[in-house]
């Protein structure tokens, strides 16, 4: 028992320090907002850390060449001509 919390621990401080490393690499967020985001995955642990990460894995691959969209309207009109 005393090993599951052992390595439960580390795993819970790996995840949050390469999480806390991604929020401080981006470049589309303020300094406060880094600092905040990362106060939040050390006091929420594990929910905090894999939210974050979850949600900036969206936005990235919503932002990269190719993606396409699993919903919307597109280039063709109500009458279904494409023009």
């Amino acid at each position: 028992m005393e090993n599951f919390v052992l390595i439960a621990g580390m795993v819970l401080v790996i995840i949050n320090i390469m999480v806390s490393v991604l929020i401080f690499r981006r470049v589309d967020i303020e300094k406060f907002q880094k600092i905040a985001q990362t106060i939040i995955v050390w006091l929420i642990p594990f929910v905090g850390g894999v939210g974050l990460w979850l949600f900036y894995r969206g936005q990235d691959q919503e932002n990269k060449p190719g993606y396409k969209r699993p919903f919307g309207g597109g280039t063709v009109d109500s009458a279904g001509s494409g023009d």
